[in-house]
């Protein structure tokens, strides 16, 4: 997922969690999957970051390390993402998210 074209806002948004565990039926599986959720953004942000800045990688052992512009232009832009807290709550409100609870599952299958 394109995480840059979200449309999850930029600060914190007070929310409803009776509403929002209406999905679940329990505010704290509603929790554990925004939760899960946002850890599999953080991860995937994380590694992307690691790659593009992978290119500045200099092999050279000088002590002076100039600043290269472009490598704090592609942080700057990571750093104005929203956070992924608030990337995994705005999936989870657009029903973006596909989620199942196996323990569920097996009492309606002994049912």
């Amino acid at each position: 997922m394109d995480y840059k074209k979200t449309n999850a806002p930029l600060t914190t948004v007070t929310r409803d969690m009776i509403a929002m565990a209406e999905q679940t039926g329990n505010v704290y599986e509603t929790v554990c999957i925004i939760g899960k959720r946002a850890n599999q953004i953080s991860a995937d942000l994380k590694k992307e970051l690691e790659k593009k800045l992978q290119e500045f990688a200099s092999t050279d052992t000088n002590e002076e390390v100039s600043e290269n512009r472009e490598q704090i232009e592609i942080s700057r832009f990571y750093e104005k993402l929203p956070k992924p807290t608030l990337i995994a709550t705005q999936e989870y409100i657009e029903h973006k998210l596909y989620f199942s609870n196996p323990l569920k599952e097996k009492d309606h299958l002994n049912d």
